[in-house]
C-alpha cells in the first residue's frame, strides 16, 4: 500500500509547515490593522416583557 509510505510526503509536509512558521507567519504578523481596536462602552437597553393574552 503506497499511501502508508511516509517517505516523500512527510518531508513535503514538514517543509511546508516550516516555511509557513518561519518565513510567512512573521511577515504576516508585522502588518498593522487599519481599524485599531478600542474600548467600547456598551449600553444596556431596557427589555420589555411580552404580555401573553392567555395568562
Amino acid at each position: 500500500m503506497p499511501q502508508l509510505n511516509p517517505n516523500p510526503w512527510f518531508f513535503i509536509m514538514l517543509m511546508s509547515w516550516m516555511t509557513f512558521a518561519l518565513i510567512i507567519q512573521p511577515k504576516l504578523l508585522t502588518f498593522t490593522h487599519t481599524n485599531q481596536p478600542y474600548n467600547k462602552t456598551y449600553t444596556t437597553t431596557k427589555l420589555t416583557h411580552w404580555i401573553w393574552p392567555w395568562t
